[in-house]
């Protein structure tokens, strides 16, 4: 039974980001939708809704996905607009599962904790197992085409419509695991896995829904979102030591003598800006090895991206021009920043897409990729 009806409706922005969006021909949504809301704040859809493929945009499910993002990610939502129709509304309900998850883990709501005074480490361990594997249930019931959540009914249609392989939904409920059970990260290697399992295999699901099926392209994906995470581990860096989270290599503490406990002090601030930075180095590796995957892209799909990693990497340089103040403050990406890496991202993705050709002689050397995600 519906109880309250909630509209959402999508109007031309004012924003700088308006008017870049209008200076290069994007097409303004207008739309007004209802959307149920019940007791307790669950929202509930038609039926027909399920049954509705990610293009038919815009429908209730993916103009609440379309609110998630925006909400939760104005970097990611101004880049994802960039994007042709059909791949738009899929992104943006891939982003409302991946988001979905990562609260339900975290106790958040769009990422942001409603009571720090009982952060995610101190649940017990029984409560934390009992909500992964509920994530786990209905997302493998998501795949099997039973969802009966709006979140996971998204998963299921942009599964279904783009033939998105289901080890890859998968590996990122492995991702959660591994926060849920408290994953230490001895060396570089174990932070560049973790770091595909929370956000690489975001960026090759992101791909497949691009049409991309060929392993060169899918790894070059996987290099982005890797990029994202290390530049996020930057970023959060204090806050999640402050949730008994640490994922800075445990080698790379050893070096310069602390304790992953000791991360947050003030007193330490120096040294993990050195840690930190060496991580936006590598970082760095994988942002310029993904410059040839977007170079493979249809011109539209290859702006979305070029404009996300201008953006996400700014994020990165912000932090380290800070130097050790950088935690002062959560570094973002402010409307101008957003607005330029916009604009310069059309001209990157112009120049990558006509020379296609060439880029692709360019090795991927030295960087990690997971031994599992190219078998069956």
């Amino acid at each position: 039974m519906y109880v309250t009806i909630c509209q959402y409706k999508c109007t031309p922005p004012q924003t700088v980001w308006g008017r870049v969006s209008m200076a290069f021909g994007l097409e303004a949504v207008t739309a007004t939708h209802e959307i149920a809301t019940l007791p307790g704040g669950q929202t509930a859809f038609p039926p027909e809704a399920a049954r509705r493929e990610p293009a038919d945009a815009p429908d209730e499910i993916v103009l609440l996905a379309r609110e998630q993002l925006k909400k939760g990610s104005t970097s990611f939502f101004k880049a994802a607009r960039l994007f042709p129709k059909s791949q738009k509304a899929s992104a943006f309900l891939l982003y409302a599962w991946c988001r979905h998850c990562d609260d339900e883990i975290d106790g958040q709501i769009l990422g942001a904790a409603p009571d720090m005074t009982r952060p995610p480490c101190q649940r017990s361990l029984e409560a934390r197992e009992r909500t992964l594997a509920t994530l786990r249930e209905k997302t493998v019931a998501a795949l099997a085409g039973q969802a009966d959540e709006p979140v996971f009914v998204g998963l299921q249609r942009v599964v279904a419509s783009h033939q998105i392989p289901h080890r890859y939904p998968l590996d990122l409920i492995e991702g959660m695991a591994m926060d849920v059970r408290g994953r230490s990260y001895a060396c570089l290697e174990d932070t560049l896995s973790y770091s595909y399992y929370v956000a690489g295999v975001v960026g090759v699901m992101m791909a497949t829904i691009m049409g991309v099926r060929d392993r060169a392209t899918l790894e070059r994906a996987s290099d982005l979102g890797i990029a994202f995470q290390l530049t996020n581990i930057v970023r959060d860096v204090v806050a999640d030591a402050a949730l008994g989270r640490f994922y800075l290599p445990q080698n790379w503490l050893d070096e310069v003598g602390i304790l992953p406990c000791e991360i947050g002090e003030r007193r330490h601030r120096e040294k993990v800006f050195r840690i930190s930075a060496r991580l936006l180095d590598v970082a760095d590796d994988y942002y310029r090895s993904a410059l040839i995957g977007i170079g493979r892209l249809p011109f539209r799909s290859a702006w979305a991206i070029a404009s996300a990693r201008r953006i996400y990497r700014g994020i990165g340089q912000a932090a380290r021009a800070s130097g050790a103040a950088a935690w002062d403050r959560r570094a973002r990406a402010g409307t101008i920043t957003q607005a330029s890496g916009i604009a310069l991202g059309a001209v990157e993705a112009a120049v990558l897409v006509s020379l296609r050709g060439r880029s692709e002689r360019k090795p991927r050397l030295g960087l990690w990729t997971p031994s599992h995600l190219w078998t069956s």
